[in-house]
């Protein structure tokens, strides 16, 4: 059975003594949870994340990271950086990324083999938005993201990853997927990679994410192809966080 990881992205948010009590609070209520814990957080605050977190259950990661390794790349951060913060994970390909950003599907791959090159694991994100769910070609969308990333990382190499389901019109909105919605989907990139190869899809954890909070999140993870959330707003709360860690 595959475990339930729910991870926090706290997007541009925080401050040293906002994240010292929410960090605190979340820490004493790690005693009954039993999913995977995750906070991936704003590059200053790496150093106090890991100093904080360092021999605790809980792991840390970042939100972006660049493709190079190293070199004349002012503002950009690189895998062997976040490496010497003791980062787990590395979200690639976050939506925000993509529209804000331009982050295209090849961006988006070149960015998951370079963090898992430095041997942290990144958490892929995929997802359309209200026009493309529209327009009834989601699983074109999701599935054209999720080919960039396997035809130049190989399958295989989905053992070592976790997948991020975030519907674009459901992030920060309130609207919420249907835990029908949410399931079909992830049954869908489950299915894709068993076609390639079975064992790599049983293990897959396919997170959720879009306006997860505590009062949906039991319904949304007990669907049997949901492995938990990629959690915005609700992991700046410590009560909301661990109500949602709990229910995976």
């Amino acid at each position: 059975m595959r475990r339930k990881l729910v991870a926090g992205n706290w997007k541009m948010h925080g401050s040293l003594a906002e994240n010292e009590n929410l960090l605190n609070g979340i820490l004493a209520g790690m005693g009954n949870v039993k999913a995977g814990v995750a906070v991936c957080v704003p590059f200053p605050y790496l150093a106090q994340v890991q100093a904080k977190l360092a021999g605790s259950a809980i792991a840390w990661g970042a939100q972006n990271l660049s493709q190079h390794a190293k070199g004349a790349y002012t503002g950009e951060v690189s895998a062997a950086m976040l490496k010497d913060f003791g980062c787990r994970y590395v979200i690639v390909g976050h939506s925000e990324r993509r529209a804000l950003y331009g982050e295209s599907d090849e961006l988006v791959a070149d960015k998951y083999a370079v963090v898992q090159a430095a041997g942290l694991i990144p958490i892929l994100c995929v997802g359309e938005t209200l026009n493309e769910r529209e327009e009834c070609i989601t699983e074109q969308v999701v599935g054209r993201q999720l080919d960039a990333v396997i035809n130049k990382s190989g399958v295989a190499s989905l053992a070592n990853a976790v997948v991020a389901y975030e519907p674009v019109w459901a992030i920060g909105t309130g609207v919420t997927a249907t835990p029908d919605q949410a399931q079909s989907v992830h049954a869908f990139i489950r299915g894709k990679v068993r076609g390639l190869d079975a064992a790599v899809a049983d293990g897959l954890i396919i997170q959720y994410g879009g306006s997860v909070k505590a009062s949906n999140a039991v319904e949304l993870f007990g669907q049997p192809d949901i492995d938990g959330g990629l959690i915005g707003g609700a992991a700046l709360n410590a009560e909301e966080f661990l109500a949602i860690c709990r229910a995976g």
